[in-house]
């Protein structure tokens, strides 16, 4: 088996609501078991949601620092309220943690900082990523909808720049100032009752023939599959890719981060650990078609089963 370079990898923030205790003990679990390097936390989609972590926060940091992961703080993906965008600047003025931004109204008050950009803000292109460097940016993790080219071409036009792969989870693929989620269960946004704490893993939502479509995670939309690259990393890693993401499911994260580990390390072959990931995260299909050029909820497989998993 060919040992792959080795990146690092980090784990993006919750997008879901969980509640405190379960929020606080994922990521204690996370700073004492996983092998990631770096962790971004903080809520990213809904402001209502902040009062269920932000308790938990300070001892979630000292976990995480204590076991040597670097933390960095996220930004919200939509700022539509005063009260929204005085957080995102009070956030940037007084954290001591590198800030990740979701929303382009972050960047003006991060130029000159030293900052990561996450996965929700539009880098397709080297002159993008070229552009966002130049004003502070020292991490990129790309949109998951880029295909494996464009990728490449980027790792190329700038070899010494830390660029991150969305490698796992289900895909966040839009954003609303309105709550579709709390609308589907006849409330609205602003007397949501924080229904959406009643799926840790999103909404599910079919067509009127019963097919699998999407997912609903309060005002974010998010794919029904699940992108998993374990067994696309290979000619990324070697063409310079600095860090791989895994975005958090409600599943066993300790266990698809060792999962991910083992294929970069070149201790499991990326196919064994396709079949370990269907049972890490049952019941979920899996998807890859972004990166090949295909239709993202596609599975595009080099003579392997194209279902892993129910839809």
């Amino acid at each position: 088996m060919t040992t792959i370079s080795k990146p690092t990898i980090s784990l993006g923030p919750v997008y879901y609501l969980w509640d405190g205790p379960k929020w606080r003990d994922f990521y204690f679990r996370i700073a004492d078991e996983a092998p990631v390097e770096h962790v971004t936390l903080g809520e990213t989609v809904c402001s209502k949601r902040q009062h269920f972590s932000e308790p938990h926060v300070a001892e979630v940091i000292e976990r995480l620092e204590a076991a040597g992961k670097r933390v960095t703080l996220s930004t919200l993906a939509m700022v539509t309220l005063e009260r929204e965008s005085r957080h995102v600047r009070d956030l940037i003025a007084d954290s001591i943690h590198p800030v990740e931004a979701n929303d382009l109204s972050a960047l003006g008050l991060l130029k000159g900082r030293s900052h990561s950009i996450g996965p929700l803000v539009n880098v397709y292109n080297a002159a993008t990523a070229r552009m966002l460097a130049a004003r502070g940016a020292d991490n990129i993790c790309l949109p998951p909808e880029l295909p494996a080219g464009s990728i490449r071409q980027m790792l190329a036009a700038m070899p010494d720049f830390s660029f991150e792969l969305f490698a796992f989870g289900r895909m966040p693929l839009a954003i609303s100032a309105r709550c579709a989620h709390a609308r589907s269960k006849g409330l609205t946004k602003d007397n949501c009752q924080f229904i959406c704490g009643e799926e840790p893993d999103g909404l599910p939502l079919r067509t009127l023939d019963k097919q699998s479509f999407l997912v609903l995670n309060g005002v974010q939309t998010m794919s029904n599959s699940c992108a998993v690259l374990i067994d696309d990393l290979g000619p990324l890693v070697e063409a310079g890719l600095s860090r791989v993401r895994l975005s958090p499911q409600d599943c066993d994260m300790v266990q698809v981060a060792n999962l991910y580990r083992a294929v970069l390390d070149g201790r499991l072959a990326g196919e064994e650990a396709l079949g370990e990931l269907a049972e890490v995260y049952s019941g979920v299909r899996f998807s890859n078609g972004f990166l090949h050029q295909a239709e993202g909820a596609a599975w595009v497989s080099r003579g392997r089963n194209a279902a892993m998993g129910q839809g």
